[in-house]
C-alpha cells in the first residue's frame, strides 16, 4: 500500500482572483495534501494579496497552504507553513521563524547531505528533484529513483518529489516510496483543465 498524495504547486505567475476558481475546481476534484504558493519576482504586497485570496480556498477544504521561500510572510499571514530552498535559506533559521506549529519543507535537490541536515534542523519534509525535465523550471539537477528508494528505506521524514512529474511517468516514484508528488504543469496545463489534471494524477498514483 502506497500512501502517496498529491502536492500542488501554483504557476509562478498568476492573477489571484482569476486563479482562485481554478484552484477550487482542482481541490474539489480529488484528494490533495497541500498547495504551495510559488510566485516569482513579485512584491511582498502582491504575495500577501495572493495569500489572502487563495489561502481560504485551500484551508476551507482542509488542504495545507504552504508559502514558497518566505517563512517570515508565511508566519504573518496565516499560512500552514513554508517551503525553502536548501541552498538559499537556512533551514534552522526558517524553523525558528515558523515556530513549532507551522510546517517547514526544504528543497534538497539530489543531495543526501542536504536532506539529512534539513532533517536535523527541524524540517517536516524534504523535497528531491527534478526527476524529469520540467516545463516550468529550468534545472540542471536530476535526482535518481535510487536516492528516493534509499531515503524511504532509511529515513522516517516524509519526502516530496518534484520536477516534470506526470501521470505517465510517476509510477516509479510512487513505488520507490514518495510520500508526495509535487506537480505544476500536469494539473494547471492539463488540456481539459485543472480538475481533470488532479483526477489523472490521482488515478495514476492509485494505479502505481
Amino acid at each position: 500500500m502506497y500512501d502517496c498524495q498529491l502536492y500542488l504547486v501554483t504557476p509562478p505567475v498568476l492573477d489571484p482572483a482569476a486563479f482562485a476558481p481554478d484552484l477550487a475546481r482542482a481541490l474539489d476534484a480529488g484528494p490533495v495534501a497541500a498547495v504551495q504558493l510559488r510566485l516569482k519576482d513579485v512584491s511582498d504586497d502582491a504575495i500577501l494579496r495572493a495569500i489572502d485570496t487563495l489561502r481560504p480556498v485551500a484551508q476551507e477544504r482542509d488542504v495545507a497552504f504552504i508559502l514558497n521561500d518566505r517563512p517570515d510572510l508565511a508566519r504573518r499571514s496565516g499560512c500552514d507553513g513554508a517551503h525553502v530552498g536548501g541552498e538559499d535559506t537556512d533551514a534552522a533559521a526558517s524553523r525558528a521563524l515558523l515556530g513549532d506549529e507551522l510546517q517547514l519543507g526544504v528543497s534538497c535537490y539530489d543531495s543526501r547531505d542536504l536532506a539529512m541536515r534539513a532533517g536535523e534542523a527541524g524540517a517536516d519534509y524534504v523535497a528531491f528533484g527534478a526527476f524529469f525535465p520540467s516545463p516550468s523550471k529550468e534545472t540542471e539537477i536530476r535526482a535518481s529513483v535510487e536516492l528516493l528508494t534509499w531515503w524511504s528505506a532509511m529515513m522516517e521524514l516524509p519526502v516530496v518529489t518534484i520536477g516534470g512529474i506526470t501521470p505517465e511517468n510517476c509510477a516509479p516514484l510512487v513505488r520507490a516510496g514518495a510520500d508526495f508528488l509535487a506537480v505544476i504543469s500536469a494539473v494547471w496545463s492539463h488540456p481539459e483543465g485543472p480538475a481533470a489534471g488532479v483526477r489523472a494524477m490521482n488515478a495514476a498514483i492509485d494505479a502505481a
